[in-house]
């Protein structure tokens, strides 16, 4: 089993492969740049791409994923209610100064409760509405693994005050649909170090705040 996690682009995106060797399949998690890198990655490691998984559609996590469907086949899936978010790509790159990157409608949604991924390792689609309304993470419970986009980080939460953001919605979801997960859970985050839920139930202060 392949896990591997590295940050992208300009912004540092988490971009996650997730693959089986002994299959030869693999999945992409967040491609929001650097292509070229992600792809001989996956040469190196010999694996083919079955599916483009995007967390949410903010520039840096799906920026590059157009291009790596067409470098390998793959079909893209994203929650529709992000859809409006790739309306908004030139305004999106003009924040961040950068050109504005190719993108298209997804292959597919990644609705609640679908399974995805690769047949032994497969994940749980869990909306997250609140830093966009189309967030999700994906929870492989096998691996006591979330990958949580920009919903939730160490020590702190995504934020709300782009288009589609709403502070009470995210607190809603990370305490219905994440923090009700194995304390032992380890967590990706769409930026920066991963942490586990148990470590953010305890200690991250956007969250015990509210207790």
């Amino acid at each position: 089993m392949v896990i591997e996690t590295f940050p992208v682009g300009p912004l540092q995106c988490n971009c996650t492969i997730l693959g089986d060797e002994q299959a030869g399949e693999a999945i992409v998690i967040d491609p929001g740049e650097e292509i070229g890198r992600i792809q001989r990655r996956l040469a190196e490691l010999g694996l083919k791409v079955k599916q483009i998984l995007i967390t949410h559609g903010h520039i840096d996590h799906v920026g590059g994923a157009l291009k790596l469907k067409r470098l390998t086949g793959a079909p893209i899936l994203m929650n529709e209610n992000d859809l409006a978010q790739l309306q908004l790509m030139d305004r999106q790159a003009a924040w961040l100064g950068v050109a504005t990157p190719e993108t298209a409608a997804p292959d597919g949604s990644l609705a609640d409760g679908m399974t995805v991924g690769l047949a032994g390792q497969p994940a749980q689609v869990i909306h997250t509405p609140g830093h966009t309304q189309g967030s999700i993470c994906l929870h492989f419970a096998a691996m006591k693994l979330l990958l949580a986009g920009d919903t939730l980080f160490a020590g702190s939460i995504g934020r709300t005050d782009l288009p589609g953001g709403n502070g009470r919605q995210i607190l809603d979801s990370i305490h219905s649909h994440l923090l009700v997960l194995p304390e032992e859970t380890k967590v990706i985050p769409g930026h920066g170090p991963p942490t586990t839920i148990g470590e953010e139930r305890e200690g991250n202060p956007f969250l015990t705040m509210r207790r």
